[in-house]
């Protein structure tokens, strides 16, 4: 996925109320950015902190400018991490279109945001003429607390612990259901879940697990130009 149009930096004076940044741009000049982030963005959203920002040309949009990366220093040298959480679903949904995701090719039909199970929305159904439909929930993932691992999630989430139990019961009725964790950072190693930020996710992954839902991990490139699906990373447990 290519970005529009050229992203523009700025530095992180805040983030608050989850869903607004301020930040001043190169030329000075200070303006309130959206965060499609809603969650906690740990060690991600430091003030000082170099960033960079798509801006909408609709004249109806109140907040033009949208919080796109980060750079963040992780041990290493400095690298580019997404925050946006609205992409990874559509990075998903092209790297499916053009078979790059090797776990899951042998579905030539998707379907997106389907109704399933107590009141929920699967990110994608995908089907075949032959062999049970598969259950596919993304999760987008931007923290890493120690060089290489990345972590899931950066908060507590009762909504990704109970799309993990509507998986489960899924895996159980006989269709195949996949939790993919989609890594916006590029020097991820692995992926691991963060059981002392969510205890309850953590033993909702568990049960899941147990009847076979199965977890992958896709690490991104991620530059200013575009954000690409690269390859998997271990997940551990």
């Amino acid at each position: 996925m290519r970005f529009p149009s050229p992203l523009v930096p700025a530095t992180l004076l805040r983030r608050y109320k989850r869903f607004l940044a301020d930040v001043v741009l190169a030329d000075g000049t200070e303006v309130t950015a959206h965060v499609a982030n809603p969650g906690s963005m740990l060690g991600l959203a430091e003030p000082g902190a170099r960033v960079w920002l798509s801006k909408s040309q609709s004249p109806s949009r109140k907040l033009p400018y949208s919080w796109e990366l980060v750079e963040v220093d992780f041990g290493a040298d400095p690298e580019l991490v997404g925050v946006n959480t609205a992409l990874p679903n559509r990075l998903v949904g092209e790297a499916l279109a053009a078979g790059r995701i090797e776990a899951l090719r042998d579905y030539p039909r998707m379907r997106r945001e389907v109704r399933y199970g107590k009141g929920s929305r699967v990110d994608f159904l995908l089907e075949r003429d032959q062999g049970p439909v598969c259950f596919l929930e993304v999760k987008n993932v931007h923290m890493m607390r120690r060089p290489g691992r990345a972590e899931f999630p950066d908060a507590v989430t009762a909504r990704g612990a109970k799309h993990l139990d509507e998986l489960a019961r899924e895996a159980q009725a006989g269709a195949r259901s996949v939790l993919l964790f989609l890594v916006q950072i590029g020097s991820a190693e692995s992926m691991a879940l963060a059981r002392d930020i969510d205890p309850a996710y953590g033993r909702a992954f568990d049960r899941a697990r147990a009847v076979g839902v199965e977890a992958i991990a896709l690490r991104c490139r991620v530059s200013t130009a575009a954000i690409e699906v690269a390859d998997p990373i271990p997940v551990l447990e």
